[in-house]
């Protein structure tokens, strides 16, 4: 039995924890570009939800950074992976997050066993985001 439609279905967002919820809005829009699209507080469940992306949410996939107040750190687990970002010039937008005071963790080159040009950064909280250059991307990624 079928559940939905996949036609009629689309990833909304992804949600990570963060212990603190500036430097982590610092990081996803003045690093990586992306803007702040909503941010809410919820004084009974204590905690903050903000979403940011590159494009609408109507119209993209955007990012869930929750802040639960009482929660400063937290452990990444071995579960997670990481999140992935196409880029046109990934020499470039590594340049532009370490000047920005950003993480390259994984200089740009091709993947293992692949030739997709990929790189990594890291979130203030330890997240990985891959990126990964659109013009050598291919479909083994």
């Amino acid at each position: 039995m079928r559940l939905a439609d996949p036609a009629l279905m689309r990833l909304l967002h992804t949600m990570l924890r963060v212990g603190d919820l500036e430097r982590s809005l610092a990081f996803y829009t003045d690093v990586l570009g992306m803007r702040l699209l909503r941010r809410k507080d919820y004084p009974g469940g204590r905690f903050t939800l903000a979403f940011v992306g590159y494009g609408d949410e109507r119209d993209t996939s955007v990012l869930e950074l929750t802040h639960n107040w009482d929660t400063d750190h937290y452990d990444i687990g071995s579960g997670y992976g990481h999140i992935a970002l196409g880029v046109d010039d990934i020499q470039a937008v590594c340049e532009g997050i370490r000047a920005k005071g950003g993480k390259v963790v994984r200089k740009p080159g091709p993947m293992k066993n692949g030739t997709t040009v990929i790189a990594f950064v890291e979130d203030p909280d330890g997240y990985k985001v891959e990126l990964i250059e659109l013009a050598s991307q291919s479909h083994a990624v």
